[in-house]
């Protein structure tokens, strides 16, 4: 009898460590869902800035893909967990992130989304802490929706504006190279 409790608790055990990734010094889940959107973790990265991890960085989409172009173009549920893992992340720096990340990935053509991009960056006007928890997810019947930690924060529509944003850190001129090839699986 001892033993089968003690397989029993193994087996328990084996499945709550398999169901996070470490990354970053924090834990990322396996799963997620969002509005009834079940979606597994792609690949999972730190974005650095000279050698100060920033935040852990999590892709999650409904099934495996490392081929950025098509991510960030299909018209399917996907997400991006951000959890901050530095005190130096202020809401001004992480704003001043997000202009340079919408300037890389559109190539610099940012007028035709601008009303998306300034209501996007107001997710961001908070006190922004360490192990605080953003939640960026697509869900195409809505647009992209925001969170932090699990409040939402609004909702932008928009194809362009959900590709645009996944650009920040799966175009050709990622946030993070090593944390796009992490997202991607690689």
């Amino acid at each position: 009898m001892k033993k089968i409790i003690f397989i029993m608790i193994a087996l328990m055990g084996l499945n709550f460590a398999t169901a996070q990734t470490e990354v970053g010094g924090v834990d990322l889940p396996n799963k997620v869902n969002f509005q009834g959107q079940d979606l597994q973790l792609n690949g999972a990265g730190v974005r650095e800035k000279l050698w100060i991890d920033l935040y852990a960085g999590g892709l999650y989409l409904n099934g495996k893909s490392s081929d950025a172009s098509a991510i960030v173009s299909a018209n399917e549920p996907m997400s991006i967990k951000l959890h901050i893992v530095s005190k130096l992340i202020s809401s001004d720096k992480m704003i001043d992130a997000v202009n340079e990340g919408f300037e890389n990935s559109t190539s610099g053509n940012t007028k035709p989304l601008a009303s998306e991009i300034e209501k996007f960056r107001s997710f961001f006007m908070e006190e922004i802490k360490k192990n605080d928890v953003f939640d960026i997810v697509y869900l195409p019947s809505k647009g992209v929706v925001a969170y932090k930690n699990n409040k939402e924060l609004g909702t932008i529509e928009g194809m362009d504006f959900k590709k645009a944003l996944f650009g920040i850190w799966l175009s050709n001129r990622p946030a993070d190279d090593d944390l796009k090839e992490a997202m991607l699986g690689k």
